[in-house]
């Protein structure tokens, strides 16, 4: 009897044992966060793969004697010097430096660069009274350097449209093209949809250069509302409005990833780079590991708010990585906002002045060294901007920095 007894027990002991176990994984489930990129059968067939096989250039190396060379020229003109290793993120198979010179004088083609912002950049910019250095700086070379006005929380289709406005107004110059269009964050595919959607504005466009852009969206658009962007016109002295409320929309990475798969050549009058914020983890500032932490759970490579092989426009010159955070490159918060900058935006400090003068002695150097058979190539074959270059066959861990030379994710791949 007490046998019976004792095995009764047990097993009503295991029952509530199973019960409590599964009660407890219930409740674990129910505390799991929803996937950054949910399940979704309306996107285009998408592949990752290395860069090259996306038709990118490994121009990493030219980039980084010429941003090398500027920073220890300025160093004592500018603020926020670091030296060069610590600038950029070398990622593995990177080439060996030309060994060339690199021109620091004044400049011979006179570049203008017009600068896209991403979303709500006018909506704090009175608040952040940025203090105009770098448009100081490059100008002391024959550079200048301008704010492309666009709509801070509208679509790339409306903001293409203000680019179009804003191009088509300016003087039409003799000669070879001045303008450089530089996207930031979602300007990139806001220049990109402009540059497809208006071909009149072409021939007064040398190059478009994608700095830390949203080329293939961000999955943390997909955790986000336009509500909640919106809020950014309540900020301390703006003066923005909601557009057409599309911004986080057209950051959705298969509204992005469609984009790209129903626009697979980008037109060849223009030249095109990428340069990547890929920060080592202690340069991210302290309010954004939150946000690069979620999208670790895609990829570890990212700069708080865009993966880095989403910020690569395909068929493009890739220019390098930036040691930076998606803020550190843009918004000057320590330049004018000590006290946060102490506080919580912590890795903010960059170079910026040098960054944007290297930027542009790189773009002016590969254009004029296009004006023959680079800028003739695309005339015989329209596939593509730039030929690719074979695989290096190195593997790429999602949390890994020295094991991938650079991946793209494309929808296509394009042959030269």
């Amino acid at each position: 009897m007490a046998m019976m007894m004792f095995t009764a027990m047990r097993r009503s002991l295991g029952v509530a044992a199973s019960a409590t176990a599964a009660c407890l994984f219930a409740l674990l489930a129910a505390c799991t966060s929803p996937p950054l990129v949910p399940f979704d059968t309306q996107g285009p067939p998408l592949v990752l793969v290395p860069a090259a096989q996306a038709g990118v250039e490994d121009q990493r190396a030219r980039f980084r004697e010429i941003f090398c060379a500027v920073l220890e020229a300025r160093k004592n003109q500018i603020e926020d010097y670091r030296p060069c290793d610590d600038a950029l993120t070398r990622l593995d198979g990177e080439p060996s430096g030309t060994g060339r010179h690199v021109e620091l004088g004044a400049s011979r083609r006179r570049l203008v660069a017009m600068v896209v912002p991403g979303v709500g950049y006018e909506c704090f910019e009175p608040w952040l009274q940025p203090p105009g250095t770098a448009k100081r700086h490059v100008a002391q070379f024959g550079y200048d350097l301008d704010l492309l006005k666009v709509d801070p929380l509208s679509s790339t289709a409306r903001n293409a449209r203000m680019i179009r406005d804003a191009l088509m107004a300016m003087p039409a110059q003799e000669g070879l093209p001045r303008i450089v269009l530089v996207g930031y964050s979602k300007g990139a595919p806001d220049i990109l949809d402009a540059l497809v959607t208006y071909p009149e504005i072409r021939a007064r466009v040398a190059a478009m250069v994608s700095v830390a852009g949203a080329v293939g969206g961000s999955p943390l658009a997909n955790d986000a509302t336009q509500d909640q962007a919106n809020l950014m016109k309540h900020f301390p002295g703006a003066s923005c409005d909601t557009g057409d409320n599309g911004a986080v929309e057209a950051l959705r990475p298969q509204v992005r990833k469609a984009w790209l798969a129903q626009n697979p050549t980008l037109p060849p009058q223009v030249r095109y780079f990428s340069l990547v914020t890929l920060p080592q983890p202690e340069r991210v500032s302290l309010i954004l590991r939150g946000s690069r932490n979620k999208l670790a759970q895609i990829d570890a490579r990212n700069d708080s708010q865009v993966i880095f092989y989403d910020q690569i426009v395909p068929g493009s010159g890739l220019m390098g990585y930036l040691n930076a955070d998606h803020w550190a490159i843009a918004v000057p918060l320590n330049r004018t906002r000590a006290a946060i900058a102490a506080t919580v935006v912590t890795q903010n400090a960059y170079p910026r002045e040098a960054l944007i003068e290297a930027v542009l002695r790189f773009v002016e150097e590969e254009i004029s060294s296009s004006v023959g058979a680079r800028r003739e190539a695309p005339q015989r074959n329209q596939s593509s901007v730039h030929p690719p270059r074979r695989s290096t066959g190195s593997s790429c861990g999602p949390s890994d920095f020295s094991n991938c030379t650079g991946n793209a994710l494309v929808n296509r791949k394009r042959a030269a």
